[in-house]
């Protein structure tokens, strides 16, 4: 537990208001059910898991598609070891390699190939529609603005 998360001996939690165990219940349900429905329509049109879209997604807004794969892990919220997992079955589908990095012989470099980056442009249509349909077409602009702010606030904490 961390410094800011422990109770000193003696006081009570800061038990949830009803708005905001209504609210958390709510957050708690989309992440559980979000990443799943994300992942039935990769694997329907696409046959990869939503894993590896975001890792080709990150990868084709990376400087020259490339990046050290510690920093891919990190933006796509994925263990090293996982990553390489992912990656390896994307290697074999020719849409990206790994090299060793020229300034860290312990680094690779994760590349999207030519075949990588048609894939993903075949496949983002369909999930682009999926995220519009479950997400953005039921929010005002207002509102998507206000999700915006509300994530930009609560992912510095999750992410340290």
């Amino acid at each position: 537990m961390t410094q800011n998360a422990t109770l000193a001996v003696g006081t009570e939690p800061r038990w949830l208001t009803s708005p905001e165990m209504a609210a958390w219940l709510n957050l708690t349900q989309l992440l559980m059910l979000l990443p799943s429905a994300l992942d039935r329509q990769l694997r329907d049109d696409a046959g990869i898991p939503h894993a590896y879209y975001q890792i080709l997604a990150t990868l084709s807004g990376a400087p020259g598609q490339s990046m050290r794969m510690t920093d891919l892990a990190r933006l796509v919220g994925t263990t090293t070891s996982r990553l390489s997992h992912a990656v390896a079955s994307l290697e074999q589908r020719g849409w990206m390699t790994r090299k060793a990095c020229a300034f860290d012989k312990r680094g690779q470099i994760a590349s999207l190939t030519e075949e990588g980056r048609s894939a993903l442009e075949a496949f983002a249509p369909g999930h682009v529609a999926e995220v519009r349909r479950l997400i953005f077409d039921r929010l005002s602009a207002t509102e998507i603005d206000q999700l915006r702010e509300i994530t930009g606030k609560i992912l510095p904490a999750v992410t340290g």
